[in-house]
C-alpha cells in the first residue's frame, strides 16, 4: 500500500483489509509523508517502511516489491490507502493469478457504478485498446492501481518498475507484457475516496489525455526486461 499524506484514511483502510481476511499481511510504504500516516498505519497493524522523501507511486511500489521478494512472498496485491479499493475484492483480484501473472481489478465492467467522462475517459479507452492488442486479451482498465502480481511478475518488476508519470500503471504493464508476463482482469467495485481531495478536475483531465498518450508511446519503445529471459520464465 503506497501512502503519501493519507493519515485521514490509512488506518481505516488497513482495518478493513485485516477484517476481510486476518491472514493478509499489510505493508505500507510511507512515501515521505509529512503527516501522521506512518504512526497511524503501524497502530492499525501494518508493517511500515518509511521512505526519507517523496518518491512517487512508482518508487514506493518498487520498494514494496523488493520487500516481498526478500521475504519470500509469492503473491502481492496493491491497494490504495484512500479507501477507494474495496478490500472485499482483494480475493477476487488475487484469484486472477490462477491464470495469469498480473491480475488487474477492472472498474469498467459489470460490477459497480464507477464512471469517468471527458478527456480522461477517452484516454482510458485508447490506452486499454492499445494494451489489449499487445497483451492479446481484452482489457478495459489498464490504469487501475488495484492489481496483483505473482512471483514471476514480482521478479520482472524488480528489474523494471519506473517512477515516471503513469509508470506504475502503463509503463510497468507494457514492459511486463513485452517480457512475457500474462495479464488478466477481474471486475471490482470502486468506491469514492474516504478522505482527501480528488486528483482530477476538467483541466487536469485534458492534461491527463495528452500525458497518457506520451506515456504509452514511451512505454512501447522500452525493451523487454532481462529476468524472465535469463530465468527461462521462472
Amino acid at each position: 500500500m503506497p501512502a503519501w499524506n493519507e493519515a485521514a484514511t490509512v488506518a481505516d483502510t488497513i482495518s478493513e483489509i485485516l477484517y476481510a481476511n486476518n491472514g493478509y499481511h499489510v505493508l505500507v510504504v510511507n512515501d515521505g509523508s509529512t503527516d501522521s500516516t506512518s504512526r497511524r498505519a503501524r497502530s492499525a497493524g501494518a508493517t511500515v517502511i518509511d521512505l526519507p522523501f517523496n518518491m512517487g507511486v512508482g518508487g514506493a511500489m518498487r520498494t514494496g516489491f523488493k520487500y516481498a521478494h526478500r521475504h519470500g512472498y509469492s503473491r502481492v496485491v496493491q491497494v490504495d490507502a484512500d479507501g477507494q479499493h474495496d478490500p472485499k475484492d482483494i480475493e477476487a483480484v488475487l484469484s486472477g493469478l490462477e491464470r495469469a501473472d498480473i491480475s488487474i481489478g477492472a472498474r469498467f465492467t459489470e460490477k459497480g457504478k464507477y464512471k469517468v467522462s471527458g478527456p480522461r475517459r477517452l484516454a482510458m479507452i485508447f490506452l486499454a485498446s492499445v494494451v489489449s492488442r499487445l497483451a492479446r486479451t481484452r482489457l478495459s482498465d489498464v490504469t487501475s492501481g488495484f492489481r496483483a502480481a505473482n512471483s514471476r511478475a514480482i521478479l520482472q518488476y524488480l528489474d523494471h518498475y519506473p517512477a515516471e508519470y503513469l509508470g506504475d500503471t502503463i509503463d510497468s504493464l507494457v514492459v511486463a507484457i513485452k517480457s512475457g508476463c500474462r495479464v488478466t482482469q477481474v471486475p471490482v467495485e470502486m468506491r469514492v475516496r474516504q478522505g482527501g481531495r480528488p486528483s482530477h478536475n476538467p483541466f487536469q483531465s485534458a492534461v491527463y489525455l495528452l500525458r497518457s498518450v506520451f506515456a504509452l508511446l514511451f512505454a512501447l519503445t522500452r525493451k523487454r526486461s532481462s529476468p524472465l529471459i535469463s530465468e527461462g520464465g521462472l
